[in-house]
């Protein structure tokens, strides 16, 4: 837990909450920033926190937010399907961004568990800017998301919009995606905290560290406690990418939070060049995984192309965060064993017709 005091707070706020803090078994290491005070509470024998005990510090003077995303010792670990995320392992999510047909999606899959991935990614309702751009199957494509599991193994990954499809998004995912640009859709994120199912919260594109992880209070207040969070690039000025991936946010929310953390290099660099090299800085931040978007034809794709790695580039990534996760401590699950790069000799590493 960590508590953020108003700006406005006087010292003698600020003593009342220390007092109240200590009166309970808790500790309080301070941190300040240009604007405001922020305590991040620790106890050293694990105390739970009661919600009575959130409550009482939310109403002491001077205090603006109480966030539950607390700093641990050791990394929250949190299943999905048969893979863990957190805790010292690395995981690969990865997938088309949007399922476009049955065959697409089982092409990319196939290619994807090859390679070795840990869970598949696709999208069957899509938030796009414009009315105009392809939106998703909706309900057929989590059919075909089904059958992708069915034949991989792969536990899936796709998001929900909607409070009146979190049902049924339910009943299909693995893991629950709360995309950007629904972050502080707080009526959504109090439904998806109702659900048994864990769930992936994108930082939204404007979105200060504290609204994030104050947005993921909102699931784990609502009594959901498995909460991934994903980094995946914030709105700049800068028109070489398609927003600035802060990779600075993964220390910082792991300095002060258990929940894992990951990135997603597709969706904010917006450049299948610039995917690999992000992926595995973020390997060496401290990430719990990366999300990669996978395309077997990125030319013909539906949505998102230019930032969709080939499947044989894919591969080759993979090869190289293996390489690297044992020099930084981190254990790539075992049971997902790196196929031969021969496994995938039958996908191009440019697809006729295509231009970069």
């Amino acid at each position: 837990m960590f508590v953020v005091m108003k700006p406005n707070h006087s010292a003698t706020d600020l003593k009342q909450v220390l007092k109240t803090l200590a009166a309970s078994g808790f500790e309080a290491r301070i941190s300040a920033t240009d604007d405001k005070i922020i305590l991040n509470i620790e106890a050293a024998d694990a105390k739970p926190l009661s919600g009575m005990f959130v409550q009482k510090i939310s109403a002491l003077s001077g205090v603006q937010d109480v966030v539950l995303a607390e700093r641990k010792a050791v990394e929250k670990e949190i299943q999905v399907g048969n893979v863990i995320f957190g805790a010292g392992r690395f995981a690969v999510i990865a997938g088309p961004c949007a399922v476009e047909s049955e065959a697409q999606t089982l092409r990319i899959a196939h290619a994807v568990k090859a390679a070795g991935a840990h869970v598949l990614r696709g999208g069957a309702f899509k938030p796009r800017t414009s009315p105009h751009s392809f939106q998703g199957l909706g309900p057929d494509g989590l059919k075909i998301l089904d059958l992708a599991r069915q034949e991989t193994g792969l536990p899936i990954v796709t998001e929900v919009l909607d409070v009146r499809s979190v049902e049924v998004v339910s009943q299909f995912a693995d893991l629950i995606q709360i995309g950007a640009r629904n972050m502080q859709n707080y009526t959504l994120l109090k439904e998806v905290a109702r659900q048994k199912k864990p769930v992936l919260l994108k930082r939204g594109m404007s979105a200060t560290i504290d609204e994030w992880l104050m947005a993921a209070d909102y699931i784990l207040s609502g009594g959901n406690e498995n909460v991934i969070l994903c980094e995946r690039g914030i709105r700049h000025f800068d028109k070489h990418t398609r927003f600035l991936l802060d990779l600075s946010a993964v220390p910082v929310v792991r300095s002060m939070s258990a929940l894992p953390v990951i990135v997603d290099p597709s969706h904010a660099s917006g450049r299948r060049d610039l995917i690999a090299p992000l992926a595995r800085a973020s390997l060496a931040a401290g990430a719990s995984a990366v999300m990669i978007d996978v395309h077997d034809r990125p030319h013909e794709a539906l949505c998102d192309g230019p930032q969709a790695l080939l499947p044989a580039e894919f591969a080759l990534l993979m090869e190289s965060l293996r390489a690297m996760a044992p020099a930084l401590n981190c254990v790539m699950d075992a049971e997902n064993e790196l196929r031969p790069f021969s496994a995938l000799q039958g996908f191009a590493s440019t697809p006729v017709g295509y231009q970069a």
